[in-house]
């Protein structure tokens, strides 16, 4: 086997030998996600270097063994292609795995066609020598199959570089410029081959410039890899580091389309279907004027968002970061997007319990002042009076005549205590609530009995009204408690010779009970410090003191026996409580 060398075999032969270490040396540098682009050099190298070789030989045996051995370079580098192009795209492997392998069927059909052409020549017809240019070169006449081989690699090669544009067609500025040389280095080549085919472009009568084409175009992007880090920034890479965050990511361009997103970005948007590459952020954010403005800005800018349209309330931090390639000129947007709901709501539950335990301390400090106040005032008043009674500076008729006065004090500090003990039980170990049948008619009866000698002294008449076969399901000391306070409030403002009037009826499967007395009334600051829990005190018409003690423990022990309160009132005309109660029957006992 003699070889006659020349000019365009030693180029190919050098060029293809360079192609190869370098493809080999990027082999091992690139990761798996990109290394097929190694692989398809490779496969271009070895199918050059043995046409150059070819070129070298001067009997069409010879030519023959050459031309079998270009092929497994020939055939392998559409496949390699396809493979790079969904590596490097991020192509999930697990989900199709027979999409790798079947790659390299049709490339081991051709080959095998190839090898076995001489008992069928269904891939060349025939072969001769054409010795009309300056060294002998293969000529062929194609056979059927042969156009099997060219059609597999213009579709495989087409398919890559398709799945390569479409994937970033709308990225970034560095990904576009990969995607660019990338499609210049699959496209060229083909380019030339095209022509080859079409005999425009066939010095010699059969020379083919397709792999020349080739091997200067890899080597140009050898160099771009190696000296530039062309693909050190693997777009797979991004994708696995953006899928990964829990924050949601947009990348819009200067024109304001989307270039870049991950999947989390979807779950801050109310309409997710309309994210999507090359999407314009005014149909994304067309009910959202306020997300617009950040694309606008020149300086990162954060801001806060209520997200409505979702299953629940979602509160967002969205930050905006302009993007600049060089200099002062901003080619885009990125916006990222944060759900802080559980921080709002926990900085909220943070507040309202500051606020309340605030109130609670306040409320503490305003007990203690009534313990050493309202309750050591009368108590050593009274201590007082028996002294002097027993010392004869005060005589017995006139401790008589003291006596109501000490007994109506009494009662108030009776309530009071009573008041002070059940809300320290309340806030030291909770209260347990036993519910029970209770008749509501010998209930208010009772309290009406202890409370008419403090209404008495004012002439005030106390009347309930429908009660007859009233019962209610409730713990019986804390309903006690409750009308109790009320009615001795009600009293306590009530104009002199005036009536409290005590009213039930039926409503549903409830009761609903109203205090109504005719006095002062409560302003509409203190109503509304009512309705909000607010502890407040006011004197009573007889110049009474009080504590605002027992309205919330009216408001607390209503609720905790599944009861409710209303309260209607007009100043210089008097006040209505009416609260609701569950009515017993039989269901509740079972339940």
């Amino acid at each position: 086997m003699d070889f006659v060398i020349n000019a365009y075999a030693l180029t190919l032969v050098i060029s293809s030998t360079l192609v190869l270490v370098l493809s080999l040396f990027i082999g091992l540098k690139l990761e798996e996600s990109v290394r097929w682009i190694a692989f398809t050099m490779i496969s271009l190298s070895v199918w050059g270097f043995f046409y150059g070789i070819e070129l070298t030989q001067s009997e069409v045996e010879n030519m023959l063994i050459f031309t079998k051995l270009q092929y497994t370079g020939l055939v392998m580098a559409p496949a390699c292609w396809v493979m790079f192009a969904l590596k490097y795209t991020g192509f999930e492997e697990k989900a199709k795995k027979w999409v790798f392998p079947s790659l390299f069927i049709l490339p081991a059909i051709i080959f095998l066609i190839v090898i076995t052409n001489p008992f069928h020549h269904l891939h060349y017809r025939d072969n001769w020598l054409i010795t009309s240019g300056p060294f002998p070169l293969l000529g062929i006449e194609k056979g059927p199959l042969y156009f099997l081989q060219v059609v597999y690699s213009y579709v495989f090669y087409l398919l890559g570089t398709l799945i390569i544009w479409r994937r970033f067609e709308f990225a970034n500025n560095h990904f576009k410029l990969q995607t660019r040389l990338l499609i210049l280095a699959g496209f060229f080549p083909l380019f030339i081959n095209i022509l080859y085919q079409l005999s425009w472009l066939k010095p010699y009568e059969g020379l083919d410039m397709t792999p020349y084409a080739f091997l200067f175009t890899y080597i140009f992007l050898a160099i771009a890899i190696l000296r530039f880090n062309l693909l050190d920034l693997k777009p797979v890479a991004r994708d696995k580091i953006l899928e990964a965050m829990t924050r949601g990511v947009l990348v819009f361009d200067h024109r304001k389309k989307i270039a870049d997103f991950n999947g989390a970005a979807k779950k801050f948007s109310s309409n997710p279907e309309k994210i999507f590459l090359g999407q314009h952020a005014s149909v994304i954010f067309e009910e959202r004027p306020e997300i617009l403005k950040l694309l606008d800005q020149s300086e990162p800018k954060t801001i806060e968002s209520h997200l409505t349209g979702t299953s629940e309330d979602t509160f967002i931090k969205i930050e905006s970061l302009p993007l600049r390639d060089r200099g002062p000129l901003i080619s885009g947007t990125l916006l990222l997007f944060e759900d802080i709901t559980s921080e709002i709501q926990i900085n909220e539950k943070l507040k309202k319990q500051t606020a309340e335990l605030q109130q609670l301390n306040d409320l503490k400090d305003k007990f203690f002042s009534i313990i050493s106040h309202d309750l050591k005032g009368p108590i050593f008043g009274v201590k007082e009076l028996i002294h002097l009674t027993q010392s004869g500076l005060v005589s017995e008729a006139e401790f008589l005549s003291m006596l109501p006065e000490v007994s109506k004090n009494m009662e108030h500090v009776a309530i009071l205590l009573e008041n002070l003990l059940a809300w320290t039980s309340s806030q030291l170990r909770g209260e347990y609530v036993q519910p029970q049948k209770i008749d509501l008619h010998k209930l208010v009866s009772s309290q009406k009995n202890l409370l008419d000698r403090i209404a008495k002294d004012k002439s005030i008449e106390i009347a309930i009204q429908g009660f007859e076969n009233t019962w209610v399901m409730a713990d019986k000391n804390m309903l006690e408690l409750i009308f109790r306070n009320l009615i001795s409030n009600a009293i306590k403002f009530s104009n002199p010779s005036s009536t409290v009037e005590v009213t039930c009826h039926e409503k549903g499967d409830r009761l609903k009970i109203c205090i109504k007395d005719y006095g002062l009334g409560i302003t509409e600051e203190n109503l509304k410090k009512l309705k909000e829990g607010i502890s407040f005190t006011t004197r009573g018409q007889s110049n009474e003191s009080g504590t605002g003690l027992g309205m919330i423990l009216v408001k607390e022990y209503l609720d905790k026996n599944n009861g409710t309160l209303q309260v209607n009132s007009k100043e210089g005309e008097g006040t209505i409580f009416c609260m609701e109660l569950p009515a017993w029957n039989e269901s509740l006992i079972k339940s």
